[in-house]
């Protein structure tokens, strides 16, 4: 199964667009879609692991923490953090190969950067 995506509330959304732009089979629910706006890390990964979804956020200094204190009581589909100083471009390029390259199963309870 392909990965799908659940992007936190501080992710640009342009590039949950782009991503949609530029291959519409890829599910990636934005902020608002997966009732992550306003929600406290802990729980945004919590949502995105009860919906199956690897989540996508640009926040590198406290995603990591939490995610690690995630993964000691629970599995989660993982987590990737994009440098929020990668242009949009690249930052849609490499989630694309993220979706093309990997299955969803790779990234249980892995965290990963982009760029790749």
């Amino acid at each position: 199964m392909r990965p799908r995506f659940q992007a936190d509330a501080d992710f640009n959304h342009k590039i949950v667009r782009g991503v949609r732009r530029r291959e519409p089979r890829v599910d990636f629910a934005n902020a608002h879609e997966g009732g992550v706006v306003d929600v406290a890390d802990p729980v945004v990964l919590s949502l995105a692991a009860a919906a199956g979804r690897i989540l996508i956020s640009h926040d590198r200094k406290t995603m990591p923490g939490h995610f690690a204190d995630f993964v000691q009581e629970r599995d989660s589909p993982g987590v990737i953090i994009v440098s929020q100083n990668l242009d949009i471009s690249s930052a849609i390029d490499d989630i694309l190969l993220i979706w093309t390259a990997t299955v969803h199963d790779e990234w249980l309870n892995r965290i990963g950067v982009v760029p790749l």
